[in-house]
């Protein structure tokens, strides 16, 4: 078959001044001297994609601090793990973290910090002769509170924190769970039973740690119905903290509590399926706004902090 080229000719062309175009000097970075403030540092970031988005973001937890909003931060346990306890802390101090929702590791890795200043053990060694999991303290100090806690109807959160506090142990000063305790700020536990070290052990009760974990399901969702005007973070959780949160924004509507303005964001590494739509898309639809950012937690939040913390 025969194909005739066509005639380029004869196409239509304009000038360059004319069309639309979304890169403009006026929007590049700049760079930042070292004698600049931090808050020109960011400043200097390029107002394109995620250098904008980024400053934007700051100003909307500004916002929400300033107006006395709720600002939730949801973590995986790879925030502790990354030695972030010491920032979060300190912004919780500040008023800057009106509540922390953590995974079933969370409370692990926290528990091991403040009881011996280390966490995170190689489980490629332990695996091999059946070692990993089993360290002693951790199981029967966790297993013990929560049963406690559940006895005296507290959530799994409130219940480690309390026991963790209780027992003043030698690293205190690094745990979120004694810290957020002490300033009584909210915290939730959400677990899947079969995915934590302390379900292994012979004093673990699944009957407690399910309804401790569903006490702190409602107590959680009972936060996202006052979310209105507030920020929600997840930072490392790919599939439980964002499940656990689209659950509860549904709940807090059903019941007729207006949350629909509201900021999210999702910071991680990966960019995953369910962050991305339960974060950031889905409850943001009615007429809020979420985020992205992929980075290092070990980068990132303390980038994040120190930007807000320049602003309040």
């Amino acid at each position: 078959m025969e194909v005739n080229p066509v005639d380029l000719s004869k196409l239509r062309t304009y000038s360059i001044k004319e069309r639309e175009n979304k890169v403009k000097v006026e929007n590049f970075g700049r760079v930042s001297l070292k004698d600049e403030k931090f808050s020109q540092f960011i400043d200097s970031f390029p107002k394109i994609l995620k250098g904008k988005e980024f400053s934007e973001f700051v100003e909307e937890i500004v916002r929400a601090y300033r107006e006395r909003k709720l600002i939730i931060w949801a973590m995986g346990d790879s925030v502790v793990k990354c030695g972030l306890s010491p920032i979060i802390i300190y912004l919780m101090r500040k008023g800057l973290i009106s509540a922390i929702a953590l995974q079933g590791a969370g409370i692990i890795h926290d528990a091991e910090i403040a009881l011996i200043g280390q966490t995170s053990e190689e489980v490629a060694i332990t695996i091999r002769d059946g070692r990993f999991g089993m360290a002693e303290e951790t199981g029967q100090i966790l297993n013990k509170a929560i049963q406690e806690g559940v006895a005296q109807g507290k959530g799994m959160g409130e219940a480690v924190a309390k026991a963790l506090a209780e027992l003043d142990p030698p690293y205190a000063e690094y745990s979120l769970l004694i810290q957020a305790y002490k300033l009584s700020i909210p915290v939730t536990v959400h677990i899947a039973i079969g995915t934590d070290i302390i379900h292994m052990h012979p004093s673990c009760s699944g009957k407690a740690i399910g309804e401790a974990s569903h006490l702190d399901f409602r107590r959680f969702a009972g936060l996202v119905t006052q979310l209105e005007g507030g920020v929600f973070l997840n930072i490392g959780s790919a599939v439980i903290l964002p499940e656990v949160f689209l659950k509860s924004l549904s709940i807090a509507r059903n019941l007729g509590y207006k949350v629909e303005r509201f900021t999210t964001a999702n910071l991680d590494m990966l960019l995953h399926y369910r962050p991305m739509e339960n974060v950031v898309r889905r409850p943001t639809a009615s007429g809020g706004k979420g985020y992205f950012f992929i980075g290092h937690h070990e980068i990132m939040i303390p980038l994040l902090a120190r930007a807000i913390l320049e602003k309040v």
